[in-house]
């Protein structure tokens, strides 16, 4: 009979309704000729508490007290547990369901009705106690695939309460990175501040003495304000730094004002892992919970397509039955019934290849999200890759750069005292000073920055849990 009930339901066709896309190999993502020249090590890719690297116990307890305590990681856990809720009610639609009712029903019986004399006209009361057992038989899965599509979510809600920790994470380290750049910033111009005050007193020493004219004083003097300007300017950087860290872990201003300078050094030397990109993506907590949402939209296909076919129930009851209460009790007051229960659809105005279609699209947009998450995840890596190597290289011409504008600088300030040069040539050689300290202080927090931002674009140190896993093959 359900072969018969099956083949009747081919009236409602799902011929031609199709997912389009299909998932990327990650080895399709060619990175050969980029990334040729960069070292690899099969230690390469980070450790799960990564930021101990940076070798900053405050950085390590802020990022803990992140962890812990951060409303963002809570939201994200919350989200879980609801995802959790909607896998354990698409079980509940796997197994039976028993039901109790009873009541109690004043009634007045018509006398032309049903039911004959004497009870009709008369006013009786009727109580009812019944038991309820009912149970869709899934004999095609419908109910199986949700519940495993709802599980595949549940799974992906969970690796974002990981990629939401790894974004904290992060977050809080390049906080921490930028104050520890305004720090040296400041500590520039605070020394740019000291060697401006000396050369003040020297040129005040130097008018005093009919060397220079007040011009030369005023432009010494004028330069003060200017670096106490920078410091201030600076100290609001510190503070707003502050500020960004406290709200990260989810604590008031207040937290920030004990947080101290920063003292971190950079990462170790740039590698990469031997397996990149193959490993990637299973690294990376963002494209695995994509790639367990694309499992859940197959999961929601396989559903949408059992709809096509008949559903079967079976329903059944027990109870109790009597008018008024003295004899409800009573074995002659007992009733029961049972019996299966389909429905079959025929015709129905194209509902279920819509509802299939829709299935089929939510398919190709999760799967397309994937494919440009997974390339955006290699390119991430890789513009990593190019700015070290940028960076690096910059630092090599900067510490040429500072070496011969130091040098410059110190024979004009010599010349300068020695009454053989004027302001104007100190003023000529301490600002290409000034730019390549700025520089060195930009670029060792860089290193910093870029040290994070790969140990995020390789995933942060999380591993594929074996349920996912196995779930994602």
């Amino acid at each position: 009979m359900i072969a018969a009930l099956a083949l009747i339901a081919g009236c409602a066709s799902m011929d031609g309704v199709a997912p389009n896309a299909s998932p990327r190999e990650a080895s399709a993502l060619a990175t050969q000729r980029t990334l040729q020249d960069v070292p690899v090590s099969d230690r390469a890719w980070p450790a799960r508490d990564w930021w101990k690297a940076l070798q900053d116990p405050q950085l390590d307890a802020l990022i803990d007290e992140a962890l812990r305590d951060s409303p963002t990681l809570a939201v994200a856990a919350a989200r879980t547990r609801r995802a959790m809720a909607a896998a354990d009610t698409a079980a509940a639609s796997l197994l039976p369901r028993i039901d109790a009712s009873g009541s109690s029903t004043r009634e007045r019986f018509s006398e032309n009705g049903l039911t004959p004399p004497p009870l009709g006209g008369s006013t009786r009361t009727v109580n009812q106690l019944q038991a309820t057992l009912s149970w869709e038989i899934d004999f095609w899965g419908k109910n199986r695939a949700a519940y495993d599509a709802a599980i595949g979510l549940a799974r992906a809600s969970a690796v974002d309460a990981d990629a939401a920790r790894l974004a904290l994470s992060t977050s809080v380290a390049q906080a921490y990175v930028q104050m520890q750049r305004a720090y040296l910033q400041r500590d520039v111009a605070a020394t740019t501040l000291t060697e401006r005050e000396r050369i003040y007193e020297l040129t005040r020493d130097r008018n005093a003495a009919g060397l220079d004219s007040r011009l030369e004083l005023k432009q010494a003097e004028s330069a003060l304000p200017a670096m106490r300007e920078a410091i201030l300017a600076l100290d609001e950087r510190i503070a707003l730094a502050r500020n960004e860290i406290a709200a990260l872990l989810g604590a008031g201003p207040d937290r920030g004002l004990a947080i101290e300078r920063p003292a971190g050094v950079a990462l170790a030397s740039i590698a990469l892992p031997t397996t990149l990109p193959a490993e990637l993506i299973g690294r990376r907590p963002d494209v695995i919970a994509q790639r367990l949402r694309i499992e859940a939209a197959s999961r929601d296909i396989a559903s949408a397509k059992a709809q096509f076919y008949p559903n079967v129930n079976l329903v059944g009851f027990v109870g109790l039955q009597a008018l008024g209460g003295a004899n409800l009790l009573a074995a002659a007051s007992g009733m029961f019934g049972a019996g299966p229960a389909f429905t079959l659809p025929i015709f129905d105005a194209g509902r279920l290849r819509a509802n299939l279609a829709d299935k089929d699209a939510d398919y190709d947009i999760a799967v397309e999200r994937y494919n440009q998450m997974l390339a955006d995840a290699m390119r991430d890596v890789v513009d990593q890759i190019a700015s070290f190597r940028s960076v690096a290289a910059q630092r090599e011409q900067q510490r040429v750069a500072l070496a011969t504008t130091r040098d410059a600088y110190d024979l004009a300030l010599l010349r300068y005292r020695e009454g053989l040069g004027n302001y104007l040539q100190v003023l000529s050689a301490e600002q290409p000073l000034l730019d390549q300290q700025r520089l060195d202080a930009d670029l060792r927090a860089r290193e910093l920055e870029l040290s994070i931002n790969l140990v995020r674009a390789l995933g942060g140190g999380y591993e594929l849990p074996p349920t996912i896993g196995a779930l994602s093959r």
